[in-house]
């Protein structure tokens, strides 16, 4: 077993990231946050049918990665029936046409545990979403909403080989556990604050007016031609 620490989890920005050598924010890396705002809506029990969809696209490897094994339609499909959408939250991000890009679930784990309560963070992105860093941008959503759920920890569990998903986890700084092909990762959380509750609620706000745009356009131009067409 190894273990290893990449920054302090005492110096977290808002995002609950592990700021740079002295621990102080980079300016950069903070306006790029903001510049390349990334619109992440929350999803409901009527999304199950897209969430499968979602998992159903991605190829065998890709589902071996998220889940741990090779995961076939029938266990897939018991997975997200069985998504408690009152105790975890589920999160999404959609492209310009509404497919959904990435999920990631964060999910409440049993309380007891020697470090306290904690949530886990499992994510998952489509090939053409990839390089776009949309599985950190879901990992600092879930931050801030396991924070404000009070959770103490934020959770990851992945193969060894996920090298993606054990980058997002340590350069947040959480501490990271290899048990042979498994690894687990456990990032200590701040506690919540009205900053974060009102960056929770303006988030989901604005992810949720900019989906029904995208949901306009996108219908819009089917719309303009059954109106052409009916008047002809």
């Amino acid at each position: 077993m190894t273990a290893q620490k990449s920054e302090s989890s005492s110096s977290l920005d808002k995002f609950g990231l592990a700021h740079p050598t002295g621990g102080t924010p980079d300016k950069h890396s903070r306006a790029d946050l903001i510049h390349h705002w990334v619109p992440i809506r929350d999803l409901k029990p009527h999304h199950r049918r897209r969430i499968l969809d979602h998992l159903l696209s991605l190829n065998e490897h890709d589902r071996y990665l998220r889940f741990g094994f090779l995961a076939p339609l029938e266990q897939l499909s018991r997975y997200v029936a069985s998504i408690d959408f009152r105790r975890d939250e589920v999160f999404g991000i959609f492209s310009r046409r509404l497919q959904l890009l990435a999920v990631a679930h964060l999910a409440a784990m049993p309380r007891g545990h020697v470090r306290g309560s904690a949530m886990e963070f499992g994510v998952s992105v489509l090939p053409e979403g990839r390089g776009k860093g949309l599985g950190l941008r879901l990992f600092q959503h879930a931050i801030t909403h396991a924070r404000n759920r009070g959770a103490s920890h934020l959770v990851i569990h992945a193969l060894t080989e996920n090298a993606p998903m054990l980058r997002i986890a340590t350069k947040a700084g959480a501490t990271v556990e290899q048990f042979g092909q498994d690894t687990e990762g456990w990032l200590k959380l701040p506690k919540d604050t009205v900053a974060t509750h009102l960056e929770s609620s303006l988030q989901s706000m604005a992810a949720e007016a900019i989906y029904r745009v995208k949901y306009w356009t996108a219908h819009f131009s089917d719309w303009l031609r059954m109106l052409v067409s009916s008047a002809s």
